[in-house]
This record gives structure tokens, C-alpha cells and sequence, in this order.
């Protein structure tokens, strides 16, 4: 059973359009940093499994769009790398500690869902996304969450606000 994700990227650094332009619109999806995050990543994200594209620190922040997962979770060589700036002095070949898994593109929402939307329809109370203090840029998606949010994306910008503007950031 296909479950359902929301990953968050600053798109100053690492946009949905950056995704979509990929060579077969996909990705290695690197540089998390968190072990809740990772953790998701290493335990339940599954090849297959459907992924909101989240836009955060950006104006507005917003879910833009779907991917999927097309590789499971793997050590991520970004924290090997004394140059990249995900690098980790801490992790080895033989202990890893971060991984990643590979994304593709599938949908460009209509309407990116912004946060402002979110927070305001009763459909989607409970959503992780929405609870304060809620930072992490991996984690799970419940399936009434994810058909209310597909609805919302894939409207018409005449039924949803919508809005676009100068981003910010690292992924």
C-alpha cells in the first residue's frame, strides 16, 4: 500500500521547477539533517510512495506540486563530502548516518496550496504540516489529508488563493 509524504524545500535552493527540469525529472533528495527525517525516509518511505512538494520560506509557502519516490532510502554522499555544505565529520562509508532517496516529478498543482489555505479548512485539522513548532522537511501524509490537498492543488485559481513571489533559502 502506497503511503503519502510531504517533503519541504527552499526554492531559492532547490525549487519544484528545478525537479521538473531534472534530467527525467528526477532527483537524489539529499541534505536532511534531521534524524526524525531521516528516519521516515529509512523506514517508510517505499518505492512508489506519493510526496507533496512543499515550498517553504518562500512567499507564499506553499505545496506546488506531486513526486513520487523512484529509489529507497541510501547513505547520502552529500555528508561525506568536506566541501558540500551538508557535509557531517561525523559520519563514514561504514557508518553513513544520513541517508536520501530519489524523486520524481509527477504533477504541477494548478494552485499551489499555500500555508494561509491550509491553516484555514477544517478538512485538513491534524495535518503535521500545520502544527506549531512543526519543522521537520520529511514526514508522513494521512489519505484524507492527501485527497483534500490534491483537491485544493488541482482547482482552479478562481476557487483557491493562490500567489507566487520572490523566495528564500536552503533545502
Amino acid at each position: 500500500m502506497a503511503r503519502y509524504w510531504l517533503v519541504k524545500s527552499e526554492p531559492e535552493v532547490f525549487s519544484f521547477d528545478d525537479l521538473w527540469r531534472a534530467p527525467k525529472r528526477s532527483t537524489c533528495w539529499d541534505g536532511v539533517r534531521n534524524y526524525q527525517a531521516r528516519n521516515f525516509m529509512r523506514d517508510g518511505m517505499q518505492v512508489g510512495d506519493q510526496l507533496f512538494f512543499y515550498h517553504s520560506n518562500a512567499d507564499p509557502n506553499a505545496i506546488v506540486g506531486i513526486c513520487e519516490v523512484v529509489k529507497a532510502a541510501y547513505p547520502d554522499h552529500t555528508a561525506l563530502d568536506p566541501a558540500d555544505p551538508h557535509y557531517d565529520p561525523k559520519a563514514t562509508k561504514d557508518a553513513p548516518i544520513w541517508l536520501m532517496v530519489d524523486v520524481r516529478a509527477v504533477e504541477r498543482f494548478a494552485t499551489p496550496v499555500t500555508l494561509a489555505a491550509m491553516r484555514t479548512d477544517p478538512a485538513l485539522e491534524g495535518l503535521e504540516l500545520l502544527r506549531k513548532g512543526t519543522r521537520l522537511s520529511v514526514h508522513p501524509v494521512s489519505a484524507p489529508h492527501w485527497r483534500r490537498i490534491c483537491a485544493l492543488g488541482r482547482a482552479s485559481t478562481a476557487k483557491v488563493g493562490a500567489g507566487t513571489g520572490r523566495t528564500r533559502g536552503a533545502r
